[in-house]
């Protein structure tokens, strides 16, 4: 059984034809799941061609705009047209703390997000250590991550125990390791060069330190800033990564296992 893995957002917050702000999307046993929704991923997965109806679950690494500013829209979008208001069961999975974000956003923008009673389902994973859940048939494992307070990876693993770990945005952090032991696909932020190298966030050196002190068997780099396109990542990674190395790109596709 294969899993699937589609890069709809390879950027950050800096806008860019070529790169979208954070997403990925995972189809396994079934189910489709969006890991992030940074602005404009609604476009880019009809770009890919889905459709929103399509997703069942939605995992939020942090609440940094460039990672959640599409779930205000994506919710207001499920509800209209009336004959196709979303009737199925949606699910959000999040850091201990989401559910006040939450209520934020519905102080704001009211019954414009508010679904059918029984449609929204808004899980809370631990902050504070290792946390478990099973969704829809989807086993999710998560860990803090080093970056914000609500900071969270995710393992995502289907039936057969094949898993993709997304560290979201992170400084070099032991328990996104060892959340990602023997991963089949490690996706990690990169956000810049060694050379530039700033607080909560990886370079290709250190992002490739980690996924070789966690045995992953692939290692996908993302959410570049314009600063690395004049730069070899790949060979900075080189340096600590032997094994099979993806430079993000939208729209990529990845089966797993490969």
């Amino acid at each position: 059984m294969t899993m699937k893995l589609t890069i709809l957002g390879s950027g950050t917050c800096v806008p860019r034809r070529d790169r979208n702000a954070s997403s990925a999307l995972v189809q396994a046993d079934g189910r489709c799941i969006l890991v992030d929704v940074g602005p404009g991923t609604l476009r880019r997965l009809v770009e890919a061609g889905f459709e929103l109806s399509d997703i069942d679950l939605l995992c939020l690494t942090h609440v940094h705009p460039d990672h959640v500013s599409d779930l205000v829209p994506m919710i207001f979008a499920m509800k209209y047209p009336a004959d196709r208001r979303r009737s199925k069961p949606f699910h959000i999975l999040a850091g201990e703390g989401f559910g006040r974000f939450w209520e934020g956003l519905r102080r704001v923008f009211g019954r414009w997000i508010e679904l059918d009673e029984g449609v929204l389902h808004i899980h809370e994973l631990s902050v504070a250590g290792r946390d478990a859940i099973e969704v829809e048939g989807i086993r999710f494992d998560t860990t803090p991550a080093c970056h914000n307070p609500e900071s969270i990876a995710f393992r995502v693993s289907d039936a057969s125990g094949t898993g993709i770990v997304f560290s979201g945005d992170t400084d070099v952090c032991g328990t996104v390791v060892d959340l990602a032991r023997d991963a089949d696909v490690l996706v990690l932020e990169c956000a810049l060069p060694d050379e530039l190298k700033v607080d909560g966030h990886l370079t290709p050196t250190s992002a490739g330190q980690m996924a070789t002190e966690a045995r992953a068997k692939t290692l996908v780099l993302t959410h570049f800033y314009p600063e690395c396109d004049d730069v070899d990542m790949a060979s900075q990674c080189r340096r600590h990564f032997v094994g099979n190395l993806m430079l993000a790109r939208d729209f990529m596709e990845i089966q797993v296992p490969q």
